[in-house]
């Protein structure tokens, strides 16, 4: 297979520094957003820490498939699974560790979302309100449920649009890497179709941009560095109340 990529990060128009960082591995056919949270520039390093660890996990899992995993792999999943899965609680632990040992990084934690190309697989995996979108003939679908305490109150009770509008906690998270010493993984299975683009993104392009606009801008907008551009700028002329960062990737079977 081969699969086509872009992205790119922003600090936006209010935050005077970036806690988003995002990693593409197109070797290794995996690509990760994260978007970190904590004070004096901690998120930007528990963000950092999320996609190196992912991504030294799977280099280092492709080099050598007996290699010891530090978790136990869950008889539920397959082995891509489980390898997604592990390589995001590894890097939970990391987080934690270094939140737990430094004063200076108490509290700190990150978003993670996560695209793996295994054979004709697609395997998406997340923890926070971070999101994956599929685009596919010209419509837009989310891939990942936001874990936030938003999304809590919409599956709970129906609240009308302006409920939703006047919500008074939109940015909590109900869970992140680094807030515990073990973390509960999503992770989803997509079986991707030629000319497939997956959007991974933070929420301050899905907290600015709407559906829509997304999958209006993908459409017209076939090449995906321009792709990029188009949906930051979007965001940040909204408003870019947070940092914003987006990867394109585009599926294309052998």
């Amino acid at each position: 297979m081969r699969i086509e990529v872009a992205g790119s990060t922003h600090v936006g128009m209010k935050r005077n520094h970036n806690e988003d960082n995002f990693l593409m591995l197109p070797d290794e056919h995996l690509f990760i957003v994260a978007d970190g949270m904590g004070g004096h520039s901690s998120g930007e390093i528990a963000s950092r820490i999320a996609v190196d660890e992912l991504g030294e996990f799977y280099k280092m899992t492709s080099k050598d498939q007996d290699s010891t995993w530090p978790f136990k792999m869950d008889k539920q999943r397959n082995y891509d699974e489980n390898r997604l899965a592990t390589g995001i609680k590894l890097a939970n632990a990391r987080i934690f560790e270094k939140a737990s040992s430094e004063s200076k990084y108490k509290g700190m934690g990150t978003t993670i979302v996560s695209v793996h190309f295994a054979s004709d697989v697609a395997y998406v995996g997340h923890v926070g309100d971070s999101r994956v979108y599929c685009f596919r003939a010209g419509a837009l679908k989310q891939i990942t449920e936001d874990h936030s305490l938003l999304n809590d109150y919409l599956k709970a009770k129906k609240l009308s649009p302006e409920e939703v509008e006047n919500f008074p906690h939109k940015n909590v998270i109900v869970r992140a890497l680094g807030m515990k010493e073990n973390v509960q993984v999503d992770v989803s299975r997509v079986d991707p179709q030629p000319g497939d683009v997956f959007l991974l993104c933070s929420d301050g392009l899905s907290g600015m941009v709407t559906d829509p606009q997304m999958q209006e801008i993908l459409g017209r907008t076939p090449e995906l560095d321009k792709a990029c551009s188009q949906l930051i700028d979007m965001a940040n002329a909204a408003g870019g109340n947070d940092n914003v960062t987006c990867v394109l990737a585009r599926y294309h079977p052998a």
